[in-house]
């Protein structure tokens, strides 16, 4: 075969995230797509968008490669530019918008982006960020959910909007990066996890498969679609099948449940905090929720009595439980809704499109009711952490991808996530490494030891809680450790709690114990039972 003959073959069988809105959109044109405060787009129109936003990205000097980062609350035009960055090849770094802007800048500078793409409640923080030494050349502004007016001297979405809305034919290749999603571990600075085209698409259909998904859904994207869960366990496959989105930059439970109502959605997904916020709002029960089949959550664990709750209040909807983290795409492994109450608690088994295994240190299947580590092949996985050789070398040391989480597996196969090798805290669905709190902590003259541990609280599932020992002949109270920590670190990863001990449990290797302090600071109790009591029946 000819080289030429070769790439005309490779032309034909392209398939990449651009190409799916295309394809959605030749096969259901006046279908509803997008809709968005008071926009909405059919998919004929989304798709012409995005060939015009494209076209205006190459005239701005963006190419194939390029990175893009996103400092954005959700929106139509947060969708767009996800799908026309892919669709001209370059790279999408989505960012928390809850970072301060010297961790946004953080993630601008180790990217590489080239443009950042802000929406209206971020400009200050996306200038100050972008103003530190780094590759940005230009702010464009993104419309939001309300009408607000754009922000004078930047350009906008809508200036981007090239004349020409036709076909788009830049070729990109299956395994082209789409997307550098940064994650936080047990170190204080992010890894930015490298995510192909082929990894993406590859767990849309273990979603589409594993989360019974169907094009005559019409789903609710209420989380935050910097989140790769909101973003490509939900948007992804939606716009793949060519079933009908809403999208909200507002996750708060009223405005959830106002939505589900006025648009008769019947998917939505949030982390367990969300969902009892829900519940326990007064309009629960005063809102029409009967269109509502599939509930979706992840991040964290579901109190059983909250599920036991849920299954009463809304009989007519089953729930999967979707566990997995970046690195994944980000599903790894899935608890259907007939395993809800039989496996509460569980993760479930792995995707379609995963093999997980959960081993010793040797890397052997520890044997049912023992504690491992959880391993992963997948055409998901990232394909390393970006400019971070070491990090990538140990994630996939033995062949497998190291999730660094701690599970166990019952006689019948199903994983349950029993703690974090890496001390990751999953607070309100977002994730905070306790080693970067601790850091900050250790910056308070008075303090001699401290571990951040997050333990069970009715609100955000895991509080982050600050253990504290104080040097002797120092004072220090909580107030000043909170104090310390707020406007220097994200809102979320500020402690809720601060606890003072005489001395901090360690082996005799002196390795820190936090399994114990956790039981420790629940009664000696288990974590999941914990968190159960704290709800009640």
């Amino acid at each position: 075969m000819t080289g030429n003959i070769a790439a005309t073959i490779a032309k034909a069988r392209e398939h990449s995230i651009g190409d799916l809105l295309r394809r959605s959109a030749q096969r259901e044109p006046n279908k509803s797509a997008v809709i968005c405060g008071g926009v909405r787009w059919s998919f004929a129109e989304m798709d012409a968008i995005c060939n015009r936003l494209g076209r205006g990205l190459l005239a701005l000097g963006v190419n194939k490669g390029d990175r893009v980062a996103v400092l954005s609350r959700n929106s139509h035009a947060f969708a767009a530019l996800r799908f026309a960055v892919a669709r001209i090849g370059a790279v999408l770094v989505p960012i928390n918008f809850m970072l301060n802007p010297d961790e946004i800048n953080f993630i601008l500078k180790s990217s590489g982006a080239k443009l950042l793409a802000t929406g209206p409640d971020f400009v200050d923080a996306a200038r100050a960020a972008s103003a530190k030494g780094c590759a940005v050349e230009k702010l464009i502004w993104l419309p939001g959910e309300d009408v607000a007016a754009p922000v004078a001297g930047l350009p906008t979405f809508d200036d981007l909007l090239h004349a020409d809305g036709s076909f788009l034919d830049v070729s990109v290749d299956a395994r082209d990066l789409a997307q550098i999603v940064y994650t936080s571990g047990t170190e204080s600075l992010p890894k930015g996890a490298m995510l192909s085209h082929e990894a993406v698409m590859w767990q849309y259909v273990s979603c589409i498969i594993d989360g019974g998904m169907a094009a005559s859904d019409n789903v609710l994207h209420a989380l935050p679609l910097y989140h790769c869960a909101q973003l490509d366990v939900f948007l992804g496959p939606q716009i793949y099948l060519g079933a009908s989105g809403v999208i909200t930059g507002k996750p708060t439970a009223d405005n959830i449940l106002a939505l589900i109502e006025a648009h008769r959605t019947n998917s939505f997904f949030a982390p367990p905090t969300i969902w009892i916020a829900m519940l326990r709002s007064p309009n629960f029960d005063k809102t029409d929720l009967s269109t509502l089949e599939k509930g979706y959550y992840g991040a964290s664990i579901m109190p059983v009595e909250v599920l036991l709750e849920l299954q009463r209040r809304l009989p007519k909807v089953k729930f999967w439980n979707f566990y997995g983290q970046t690195e994944v795409a980000p599903l790894a492994t899935v608890l259907r809704p007939e395993d809800q109450l039989r496996k509460a608690g569980s993760a479930g088994k792995p995707a379609i499109n995963v093999e997980t295994r959960v081993v010793d240190t040797a890397m052997q299947d520890v044997r049912v009711g023992e504690i491992g580590e959880i391993v992963h092949r997948s055409p998901h996985l990232l394909s390393g952490y970006y400019n971070d050789p070491e990090k990538t070398a140990a994630a996939f040391a033995g062949g497998w991808f190291h999730s660094g989480d701690l599970a166990t597996v019952d006689a019948d196969g199903y994983i349950t996530v029993v703690d974090r090798v890496k001390d990751m805290i999953k607070t309100g669905g977002e994730n905070v490494a306790s080693r970067e709190v601790e850091e900050m902590i250790y910056k308070i003259p008075a303090v001699s030891e401290v571990a951040v541990v997050g333990l069970p609280d009715p609100r955000w599932i895991e509080a982050v809680t600050a253990i504290v020992v104080v040097k002797a002949g120092e004072t220090l109270d909580e107030e000043g450790v909170i104090g310390h920590c707020t406007g220097a670190m994200a809102h979320f990863k500020v402690p809720k709690r601060v606890v003072f001990v005489d001395s901090l449990p360690k082996n005799p290797s002196g390795k820190l114990l936090k399994r114990e302090l956790r039981q420790r600071f629940v009664g000696g109790e288990t974590l999941d039972k914990a968190i159960q009591k704290n709800f009640g029946s």
